[in-house]
């Protein structure tokens, strides 16, 4: 395995300076050590993936210098525009590292949504002629592979990847405890906003430990969940596709979302306003940070999020952190009609033993379409 740090200090060495990208789980033990030991304006943790390679080439034009852009092959579509149109050496030509973590790497055992993208990862880095190669988890071996990969992104100007397969970082310092949080857990505050709406609306979802805390809470209780939409992939479009359930049929549709997946396509809520639904009601489960994939901080918890929703066209926005109140503002919402917005205030963190959904996306998806009266066409 390698030591995040020494990772960290060849990098440095082969002149990078900056790095930034959205956290992975394969990669956590690296996110950690550079959210622990770098300075702020040598690490910044983007919104999306696209951001991240836009700010490593703003980072090359201002320093001569590459940035390291890091990223869960997840969120590889996102960076292919920008890698094509912008980065490549037939438009611009900015070298940069791109260090990816190899989710559904053929062989490994996965989620569903990961399988694909791990099995077609090789022929879309051949497709985008890139370079690339898989970082050997021997440490002289992965120090010879960021020298080259660097060197490839220089000599060619444009970017170079390694992929990261499970296991290739070891344990990393991390950053300083957060003093105990007053605020309820986000399982706790899910259970509360599941009961306080009901099982007349349909629900959808964010990516992450909130959709495996929603369906394990529908086991244990035994509540209907056929009618929750659990979006286990496309990290930040729970929102867009709650609002395309609005465009047919009447029931309300309600959106539980966090706030690492809104900031990563924000611009989404100024289309929902404009569209204007009234069956359309936001909650975003704010607790600062990407809690699934190591609890690196979002700039989301600096943002007031309901001034935010407002500005951008939504009839009512609120936030709170009671869940005594969560019954009153759940009739709020409703009273004053979609697009409304809720910011619910929770603490980091999730209980060790969270289980996943036993359900196929394929089953998933059928039986939400039944409860809502759906099918597929002839």
């Amino acid at each position: 395995m390698i030591a995040p740090k020494e990772f960290t200090q060849v990098c440095e060495e082969q002149g990078i300076t900056l790095f930034t990208g959205v956290p992975d789980s394969l990669l956590k033990n690296l996110c950690s050590h550079v959210m622990a030991e770098l300075p702020r304006d040598r690490h910044i943790v983007a919104a999306n993936e696209g951001g991240a390679v836009g700010i490593a080439m703003g980072h090359y034009l201002r320093t001569g210098k590459p940035a390291l852009v890091y990223l869960q092959n997840s969120g590889f579509g996102n960076i292919v525009n920008p890698l094509l149109s912008l980065a490549d050496p037939d438009v611009y030509g900015v070298p940069m590292l791109v260090v990816i973590g190899w989710r559904g790497q053929p062989g490994v055992k996965d989620e569903p949504q990961h399988v694909k993208q791990g099995r077609i990862m090789e022929a879309a880095l051949d497709a985008l002629e890139v370079p690339w190669s898989v970082l050997p988890k021997d440490p002289e071996d992965a120090a010879t592979a960021v020298r080259r990969a660097v060197s490839a992104a220089v000599e060619q100007g444009g970017p170079s990847v390694l992929l990261v397969e499970k296991g290739t970082f070891s344990d990393a310092a991390t950053s300083q405890e957060a003093p105990a949080s007053t605020l309820p857990s986000r399982e706790d505050a899910l259970i509360a906003l599941a009961d306080a709406v009901g099982d007349q609306s349909a629900i959808v979802s964010t990516t992450g430990m909130l959709s495996r805390e929603l369906f394990e809470y529908r086991e244990r209780s035994g509540t209907d969940g056929s009618r929750d939409f659990l979006t286990v992939g496309g990290m930040g479009h729970a929102s867009a596709i709650a609002f395309g359930l609005t465009t047919g049929g009447d029931d309300e549709v309600w959106c539980f979302d966090g706030d690492g997946a809104l900031l990563m396509h924000l611009g989404g809520l100024a289309v929902i306003a404009d569209h204007a639904p009234d069956r359309f009601f936001h909650v975003v489960f704010n607790n600062g940070v990407h809690d699934s994939v190591g609890g690196q901080p979002t700039s989301m918890d600096v943002v007031d999020t309901a001034a935010t929703a407002k500005a951008l066209g939504y009839r009512y926005a609120a936030s709170v952190s009671d869940l005594a109140e969560l019954p009153d503002r759940v009739a709020e919402l409703r009273a004053q009609g979609g697009p409304s917005l809720l910011e619910l205030r929770v603490r980091p963190g999730n209980r060790a033993d969270i289980g996943r959904p036993t359900r196929t996306p394929q089953e998933s998806r059928e039986a939400f379409m039944a409860a809502l009266g759906g099918g597929a066409s002839e």
